[in-house]
């Protein structure tokens, strides 16, 4: 199955239209937006999981396949791929999809680590 059919599949972490305004100075989706998007989602997957608070502390392996053009709608697919005593590595795709077509293309990937924190900001299990 390809990434495109495989996303189709899948619940997204979090779906979002690009607009103008998230656009560089040449008018195609600046990056930063698009890692913006990777983080918020594996965030969300990483609180869930940590039943509690997870900060970002790394990002690896960041790739970008393709570009994403105003008005695609980008779905961002986000799952845990390990879990240490304090810290979380979440796996994290971004797919685009055109908004007058229904096929799909993986436009960047990367590996998130997050680290569960309680009340005072300090490192806690994940399973506490």
């Amino acid at each position: 199955m390809s990434d495109a059919t495989s996303a189709a599949f899948r619940d997204p972490a979090m779906r979002v239209t690009a607009m103008p305004a998230d656009t560089n100075a040449y008018g195609d989706i600046f990056g930063g937006w698009l890692m913006s998007l990777m983080d918020s989602a594996a965030g969300l997957v990483a609180a869930r999981r940590a039943k509690g608070r997870a900060v970002t502390i790394a990002m690896e392996g960041m790739k970008f396949h393709a570009p994403v053009h105003v008005g695609d709608e980008v779905s961002v697919f986000a799952d845990v791929v390990k879990v240490g005593r304090t810290s979380l590595t979440i796996a994290v795709e971004a797919h685009a999809r055109d908004r007058h077509r229904e096929t799909t293309r993986k436009v960047t990937e990367a590996h998130f680590t997050f680290v569960a924190i309680d009340r005072d900001r300090r490192p806690r299990p994940v399973d506490a």
